[in-house]
């Protein structure tokens, strides 16, 4: 089956929605260091960008959970497949994930992480899908609440192709 990508939000529109990101989060966090956690793949190509743009501290970690495997739909299954390097214990974190789709995989992983003892616990998502929310999570960031399609580019991918994408694209399958 072969695919095509259309533009949904062009590189400009993307660079300058993570700037707004990082400004705000730089507001909320005045006279802090925040404590990024990045959700692999898909949320490092967004944290490397936001976290540049933050003027405050910054420390970063790096979690890998999956439920889509090779598919466009989440499974519902979690599975951690690389866990955090640093506890959490009296952070500011900021949970950094590339989109919130079913909710399930977040959901998940904000109860785990806030077991852990942060300070504060907050998400960021550059990418939001409200009409597929199965399991309501609370989002203290978003770059842009988009349409139920599949997308791809800035790190998020279709069977690990696209990524590299310096825009969001939708796949259309043929």
């Amino acid at each position: 089956m072969a695919e095509n990508v259309r533009v949904l939000l062009s590189e400009k529109e993307v660079d300058a929605r993570i700037s707004a990101i990082g400004e705000q989060i730089s507001r909320d966090y005045a006279g802090k260091q925040v404590h990024l956690v990045c959700v692999l793949k898909g949320g490092s190509f967004f944290m490397c960008e936001l976290a540049k743009r933050i003027t405050v501290p910054v420390s970063i970690d790096f979690m890998s959970v999956s439920s889509y495997g090779g598919a466009t739909k989440s499974s519902g299954v979690v599975k951690i497949v690389k866990d955090l390097d640093e506890p959490l214990k009296d952070k500011d974190v900021i949970v950094v994930e590339d989109i919130v789709d079913s909710g399930r995989t977040l959901s998940y992983l904000l109860e785990l992480l806030q077991q852990r003892g942060p300070r504060s616990l907050a998400l960021c998502t550059l990418l939001d899908k409200p009409d597929r929310r199965v399991i309501d999570v609370h989002v203290d960031y978003t770059g842009f609440e988009i349409p139920d399609k599949f997308v791809v580019g800035y790190g998020l991918d279709y069977n690990q192709r696209y990524r590299n994408l310096p825009y969001i694209g939708v796949v259309e399958l043929n």
